[in-house]
């Protein structure tokens, strides 16, 4: 079978973005072609190649690079790794599929060990990846090391944890943060099609009671009105949802297909600059 390619985009590409290509690469190098650029590259952190090598992975071919290596070269899914980065690039020219995922920065991340911290929490994405975009790989091929531990983060934002569990117990709204939290960046008339809606008004009443909780966040682009998880949400209130998601793949794996076989989807901003 001919290999997929994957290029993550970050500002720096200097710790997020090259930790997701070594853990590809490790995971499902025979599967993917794997590369990582972006559009400010400064030289690779050396924490972050400590980190990948006590994760177990080889680092040896990391460099980086400027998303312009790439101009005009089409990508079977291209995966931005920060705001900034899914700012510049939020439709990247030649993506089969583009994927906006929000990790923070390790290089100011509080806690202890926030290098290792990054890297398990891109391990397990990609594994939830590998889950739905191959259904024929393991979903974990990599062991999260022990050592890591929790991190104490201050929350941006502010969330009533009694309004946040409450919001899950409805199956829309469990389903959409589930679909949003893979796909990273969803519209209403996407989240109908997804999860077969007829009701524009039930999804987007549903839509405004996540965002009145502070869980969901919003941009308006022309006519669109796309979503995503809040970035300012607390650590706690993010684990939740990745966990919920990356934990229970199965239950949203016929709304990720019936989205992929959507046509006329709207168009996310067609520039790269």
């Amino acid at each position: 079978m001919k290999k997929k390619s994957v290029l993550f985009l970050c500002t720096g590409n200097s710790a997020r973005s090259q930790m997701a290509e070594a853990l590809l690469r490790s995971k499902a190098g025979d599967q993917f072609d794997v590369f990582s650029a972006g559009t400010q590259p400064e030289d690779i952190d050396v924490r972050a190649i400590e980190a990948i090598q006590k994760f177990g992975v080889d680092a040896s071919h990391l460099a980086s690079k400027n998303v312009q290596t790439f101009a005009g070269q089409a990508f079977d899914y291209v995966i931005t790794l920060c705001d900034k980065a899914n700012t510049e690039c939020r439709s990247f020219p030649g993506a089969g599929k583009q994927l906006a995922w929000d990790f923070p920065d390790p290089k100011t991340r509080k806690g202890n060990h926030p290098f290792s911290s990054t890297l398990t929490e891109l391990n397990n994405r990609l594994s939830m990846f590998l889950l739905v975009e191959r259904k024929a790989f393991a979903a974990a091929t990599i062991e999260t090391p022990a050592e890591v531990e929790p991190l104490a983060e201050e929350a941006l934002t502010d969330v009533d944890p009694i309004a946040f569990y409450k919001c899950l117990t409805d199956d829309i709204r469990l389903k959409t943060l589930m679909l949003t939290h893979y796909h990273g960046e969803l519209c209403v008339c996407e989240l109908m099609t997804a999860l077969d809606e007829d009701s524009q008004p039930k999804v987007s009443r549903n839509l405004a009671l996540l965002k009145k909780a502070n869980i969901l966040s919003d941009r308006k682009h022309g006519q669109w009105v796309f979503y995503r998880i809040n970035s300012a949400l607390p650590l706690w209130a993010k684990s939740v949802i990745a966990q919920t998601t990356e934990n229970n793949i199965a239950l949203i794996l016929p709304y990720l297909e019936r989205l992929d076989a959507m046509k006329n989807r709207p168009d996310k901003v067609s520039f790269c600059r």
